[in-house]
């Protein structure tokens, strides 16, 4: 199962971290993973281009990637909140691949 944590500071999103594989098919060959890894990097990669300044980290031991936005707040927490409704349309489709939590740190 993917664990997809997202990280929210004073009411905001701040970054998330998955770890893991869904199970759903073998590696190369499972839909659920291809969803998440997409929407994962598309995230990424829009916080860049609005000047969130994500700081991204993986972790190979356990399959983790970690991000964290670290300027504009409100873009920042609207995009992975944007991420985190995608992981629950993916997870109504897909039953048991994903394990959605909320931190509040």
């Amino acid at each position: 199962m993917i664990s997809a944590e997202f990280i929210r500071t004073n009411g905001k999103f701040t970054g998330f971290r998955f770890s893991g594989h869904s199970g759903y098919a073998e590696a190369g060959e499972d839909v659920a993973c291809a969803a998440v890894s997409s929407a994962v990097q598309l995230i990424v990669n829009l916080l860049d281009e609005f000047d969130c300044e994500p700081q991204v980290s993986t972790d190979m031991t356990d399959n983790a990637v970690i991000c964290r936005a670290t300027a504009s707040e409100n873009t920042a927490s609207a995009m992975i909140e944007q991420l985190r409704l995608h992981l629950e349309a993916v997870l109504e489709e897909y039953p048991e691949t994903i394990n959605i939590t909320i931190s509040e740190v």
